[in-house]
């Protein structure tokens, strides 16, 4: 790559990402120091995405950016964590030069300044294969307050936050494949919402929770896994947008347009069981006693298969 070196890159894209943490060193050392808070705990998950796995070859650097970290972000929104700052690795192939790069870094200031990240550190190399890239996200919760995938108890409600399936319909619509004349579902698909304003609710009483990053199905079998329980997934309970909706309306077989909205995955929302509906959330099922997950539509049973993604 023509351009500024690594520690050029590090310097000029990269270090005001920091926005200042003292345990940042100004991206100078090989390492960070994050420092305890009284009676908080700090909560770390990470994410990566792959070229022509995760977005489309194409997509522009800086949404490729901002989804990266709102992946992440979604993870700490169902453990109900408030985030602090993130570790970055990217693996970038020939064709991704310095203005590539530099849109890249755009994309993270953006989304930094917004949700309050700071760049703690990382990584950068080049690679002949597709662009990768991960970060590592740090949140902070109450002591003995995160939301774990354990903790479904029998006779709990499964609930999801916003709506369901946008994110499989968004990823066809960005190919061509589905109308999306005002360019939502395309949006929904490339740059989710992580939801890190139902942190109070699931603190308050969630018995566990999971992001749908692999399919509805799929992210409420975890829970259903973690916690020994069984669940019960409801297809005609969706919440739906209007343009998923309208979907589904022009599909011959209803039952199977509901499944591939409740298996596709990419909606980064959350899916949480507790004794009672909580605020931001619809009922789609509940948790029963045994083990596996039972899928209906129409009032009968559906073969959901593994439910959604299966990571490789």
């Amino acid at each position: 790559m023509s351009g500024p070196d690594e520690f050029e890159q590090i310097e000029r894209l990269y270090r005001p990402l920091t926005r200042g943490a003292a345990g940042a060193f100004g991206l100078l050392d090989d390492a960070a120091v994050v420092a305890s808070r009284p009676g908080m705990e700090l909560v770390l998950t990470k994410d990566a995405i792959v070229e022509g796995v995760h977005f489309l070859a194409g997509t522009p650097p800086a949404l490729i950016a901002r989804k990266l970290l709102r992946a992440n972000l979604s993870d700490l929104a169902a453990k109900g964590a408030e985030p602090y700052g993130y570790l970055l690795a990217c693996a970038w192939p020939q064709a991704y030069g310095w203005p590539e790069r530099q849109a890249f870094a755009e994309g993270l200031r953006q989304d930094g300044e917004a949700f309050g990240l700071v760049l703690l550190g990382g990584d950068t190399t080049g690679t002949p294969g597709a662009l990768t890239l991960s970060a590592t996200m740090l949140g902070w919760v109450p002591e003995g307050r995160m939301v774990r995938r354990a903790g479904a108890k029998a006779g709990d409600l499964l609930m999801v936050s916003g709506t369901v399936g946008d994110g499989v319909l968004g990823l066809a619509a960005a190919r061509g494949e589905v109308a999306d004349p005002d360019g939502f579902l395309a949006e929904r698909y490339n740059l989710p919402l992580p939801r890190l304003d139902l942190r109070d609710a699931l603190r308050g009483a969630a018995h566990a929770a999971c992001d749908v990053s692999d399919g509805l199905v799929a992210d409420a079998g975890h829970i259903g896994r973690a916690s020994g329980v069984g669940l019960t997934v409801d297809l005609d309970r969706l919440p739906l947008s209007a343009p998923a909706r309208q979907w589904l309306d022009g599909q011959a077989d209803r039952a199977a347009g509901l499944l591939r909205l409740a298996t596709g995955g990419d909606d980064y929302e959350v899916v949480c069981v507790a004794p009672r509906p909580l605020p931001g959330f619809t009922v789609v099922g509940e948790a029963t006693a045994g083990q596996g997950i039972r899928v209906l539509a129409g009032g009968r049973p559906l073969d959901a298969g593994p439910g959604g993604w299966r990571h490789g």
